[in-house]
């Protein structure tokens, strides 16, 4: 069996280049939009019904503003029992969990904007599983890191597919006007065309430099954002810009190989990767709303030192561009190690809105 979106890491290089196969281009059988609601008003409940029974769903959460400070969480097919647990994790701190709980866990404590990418695992017979990345904006501005964090959840129903989604704040605090889920769905049957991730750009270095370019791409509310590098020699680092923006507009976080997070502020690009000569992927979502700071959720790997003796390393981060006028419509990644991004290095975009 094979999971769509996850299909570019199997083999880095030249998935990276196959990879509109399963997730857009028109191509058979990828993510397709299932349902989405906009509160039109402040709303503690985002409820996305009448979902087509599909085997795994993709979920897609902007909360724009909160009345006060509250958690948002998910609960499915309308059912507010205790019928759920949680693990999590807040800026790579230490994991905390709860139990025979009303709701899963989705996004943590925040009264700022947020986003967050979740996946769920939708087969009737079993418990659903759910793993989730969020980023919260925090204070505006570059001075300012974002907080993140990472959950794992279940629904302990074993007799129903999932058909309704809500995402509920679970108390009197409010979503703020605007706020959207969206959910995404995929199964090893589907045949549709009508892929709700749309290729944007695919560029491959043909000559070795410090940077590979989008270029200029269409402005669309959701993005994810692949990269794939490989050095000529020496140490390759990813950083990233947007818009040509070489300002102090940055703000970061990160942990590497599972460490303490480290922030950055007042950067003048994004950190993506540590700095190595191997083989580098980087897979990340970024939330586009032009008068709203970009909040991003990413991963990365490099391949470590070659061969399975070697483990590879990590990287987890959580950034925002602190621009509150503008979508992204042009994405750059900046090498600043020692070496060059070699031929075969790739960049591909795609969104929706």
């Amino acid at each position: 069996m094979s999971f769509p979106f996850l299909q570019p890491y199997a083999g880095l290089g030249n998935s990276l280049q196959t990879a509109q196969a399963a997730v857009g281009g028109g191509a058979v059988g990828g993510w397709v939009e299932l349902g989405r609601t906009t509160l039109g008003s402040v709303n503690s409940d985002i409820d996305v019904t009448s979902l087509s029974d599909k085997r795994y769903y993709m979920i897609l959460i902007n909360g724009i503003g909160y009345s006060g400070t509250a958690n948002t969480h998910l609960r499915f097919n309308s059912d507010s029992g205790t019928n759920y647990s949680y693990r999590l994790s807040i800026d790579g701190g230490a994991d905390n969990t709860g139990t025979s709980s009303i709701a899963t866990f989705a996004h943590g404590n925040s009264s700022t904007n947020n986003f967050g990418v979740g996946y769920v695992s939708n087969l009737s017979s079993k418990e659903k599983l759910v793993l989730s990345h969020n980023i919260r904006q925090n204070t505006a501005g570059a001075a300012n890191p974002p907080i993140r964090s990472e959950s794992v959840s279940k629904w302990a129903n074993t007799s129903s597919a999932i058909s309704g989604i809500n995402a509920t704040t679970a108390s009197a605090a409010t979503h703020g006007t605007g706020s959207e889920c969206v959910v995404l769905g995929w199964d090893p049957a589907d045949t549709h065309t009508s892929n709700f991730w749309e290729e944007l750009a695919s560029v491959e270095l043909g000559v070795a430099g410090d940077t590979l370019s989008s270029s200029t791409i269409t402005a669309k509310k959701y993005l994810c954002v692949q990269v794939f590098t490989k050095a000529t020699g020496g140490t390759i680092q990813q950083r990233m810009r947007f818009n040509s923006d070489a300002g102090s507009n940055y703000a970061e976080r990160y942990s590497q190989d599972g460490g303490t997070d480290g922030t950055i502020i007042n950067d003048e690009e994004l950190l993506l990767s540590a700095a190595p000569s191997t083989p580098a992927f980087t897979n990340m979502f970024i939330i586009n709303n032009q008068s709203n700071e970009k909040l991003l959720i990413g991963h990365n790997v490099n391949q470590g030192g070659a061969g399975a003796a070697n483990d590879p390393e990590r990287y987890e981060i959580a950034h925002k561009w602190a621009n509150t006028s503008n979508q992204i419509t042009q994405i750059d990644i900046i090498n600043t190690g020692s070496g060059n991004f070699d031929t075969g290095s790739i960049i591909k975009v795609w969104g929706a809105d």
